[in-house]
């Protein structure tokens, strides 16, 4: 699934091509996807200007001059394609096509269908049932060691996993946690509670530059993934630990001092650390 870099590029991308631009023609090709699309989508659709974009967590919050906002997320595999309206025949698993007045045509392809759409009102975005009990956004001015310890306090689940609770802090995923974690010196075993205080000084600073330095790169490509022009993010070429199991760590002498790095599975997902540097 996209993670926070991925969203916080696609966008981006929607905003270069779509912010201030009129929906001439919008298309639905089925009635649902993970669930049902809001009754009269399209004609709500049609003839709206596109006035702002914002990203909360892993969702893209597309604003309209009709007071309501779309509310886009990209699930398991779904991806936006941007594309001129000269190209008009869908692509496979196209179900939503926005024409634009100057040309363009912005699809919504998901083969597997686990994203969605909804329409929500723009003054009310963060009452919607996905947004509304999000923890906050990692990369805020109000997240900080502070605020991280005090969410942190009295939970006995590995760090790895609370990182990963979008009700304590929003839009982290597998991979950015790993190689934060790795910055900061933790190991994605140690118990939540007991990063408070010096060891959160550490995190906050390192989950801010993984997620900054994954923006800049367009984030990383994993499976279905690709920016809304085409291209391939380029982060995967700078993870330090995830995917990376048995592999010499970068800060470590190797063996045998050094065993490589490590991958356990919590809670399903596989976490990537050196034993040696993180505790």
């Amino acid at each position: 699934m996209p993670e926070l870099p991925e969203v916080e590029t696609v966008m981006r991308g929607l905003r270069a091509r779509l912010e201030g631009r009129v929906i001439a023609r919008a298309r639905i090709g089925r009635p649902d996807l993970r669930w049902p699309l809001p009754e009269g989508l399209g004609q709500r659709l049609t003839g709206a200007r596109v006035t702002g974009f914002r990203r909360r967590a892993k969702y893209i919050l597309m604003r309209l001059d009709r007071g309501e906002s779309l509310l886009i997320h990209l699930g398991m595999s779904g991806r936006m394609l941007i594309a001129p309206v000269s190209d008009a025949e869908p692509v496979a698993h196209e179900h939503v096509s926005l024409h634009t007045d100057d040309g363009w045509r912005v699809g919504f392809v998901d083969p597997r269908r686990f994203g969605s759409l909804d329409l929500v009102a723009s003054d009310a975005e963060d009452a919607h049932r996905l947004l509304a009990g999000l923890g906050p956004e990692p990369l805020g001015e109000a997240f900080d060691a502070s605020m991280l310890s005090a969410v942190l306090a009295g939970k006995r689940t590995p760090i790895k996993a609370a990182l990963l609770d979008q009700r304590l802090v929003a839009g982290l995923g597998n991979i950015y946690v790993c190689e934060a974690l790795f910055r900061a010196r933790i190991s994605p075993l140690r118990r939540a509670d007991s990063v408070a205080g010096a060891r959160a000084a550490r995190l906050v600073p390192a989950i801010k530059a993984v997620l900054t330095e994954a923006i800049a790169a367009g984030g990383s490509s994993l499976r279905d993934y690709v920016q809304p022009d085409g291209e391939l993010g380029y982060f995967q070429h700078a993870w330090r630990v995830y995917g990376r199991e048995g592999k010499a760590c970068e800060a470590c002498p190797g063996p045998p001092a050094c065993p490589g790095i490590a991958r356990v599975v919590q809670s399903g997902r596989g976490s990537f650390y050196c034993p040696r540097l993180q505790r």
